[in-house]
């Protein structure tokens, strides 16, 4: 497979290409999700929670938080992580885009 040309694509389509890339495991989908509900930062409950090893999910957060849909603060010796409000919201608003773009056709192969 080629290197992608992303130079040839809109800053948006790039962001989001790359948030839905960092997003498509499902681990970081469980990450998300332990977020989501915990609704506050998280300092190493992932561990009991999920099952994997701290090694393991601190090599997911750190996609995640590249891409920007987390965010980390440090407390003492930990990170404790967070959705970032502003990534998701705007995540929401490009999925929401692409989808509300697709109007059914009878005309399709």
């Amino acid at each position: 497979m080629g290197v992608t040309k992303s130079e040839i694509y809109t800053e948006e389509q790039n962001t989001l290409a790359n948030q839905l890339k960092a997003i498509a495991h499902p681990a970081r989908i469980a990450i998300l999700q332990e977020l989501i509900k915990a609704n506050a930062c998280i300092c190493g409950d992932l561990v009991l929670e999920l099952g994997l090893a701290q090694a393991t999910i601190s090599q997911h957060l750190k996609e995640l938080k590249k891409v920007g849909l987390i965010q980390g603060t440090i407390e003492g010796v930990s990170v404790c992580y967070c959705i970032e409000p502003k990534a998701w919201a705007a995540l929401q608003n490009e999925l929401n885009k692409l989808f509300a773009s697709y109007k059914v056709s009878n005309t399709c192969c």
